[in-house]
């Protein structure tokens, strides 16, 4: 089992999750993040004044699945999140041991 994590821009969500349907993937758990990265914020001019975001709003999709999956999860979200452009986000992939179902009990290494 692995638990793949990938910070994404939120406008960017439904085609991440259009993208890991067409693989067979649906069960995921979706958080709104605040985070920055290389682009270290923005700045926008508003009144002759210049407004210094560092936080930007980001979406945090956390995906458990089977170790033959890894690769073709990780494509999927990369495909449906690449914009081209800087922050578009990043992915982690975690080792899991074991999850187990609560409604019926069942263990799944």
């Amino acid at each position: 089992m692995k638990l793949i994590r990938a910070i994404i821009r939120e406008e960017r969500v439904p085609f991440v999750k259009r993208a890991l349907e067409d693989e067979g993937i649906c069960g995921m758990t979706v958080k709104e993040v605040q985070g920055r990265g290389e682009q270290k914020g923005l700045e926008l001019k508003y009144r002759g004044g210049i407004f210094a975001i560092e936080l930007l709003p980001k979406v945090s999709i956390d995906i458990f699945v089977r170790s033959d999956q890894e690769e073709a999860v990780i494509q999927a979200i990369m495909k449906g999140a690449r914009t081209g452009k800087i922050g578009d986000g990043r992915i982690f992939v975690l080792p899991a041991g074991e999850s187990v179902r609560v409604r019926t009990g069942d263990v799944e290494a």
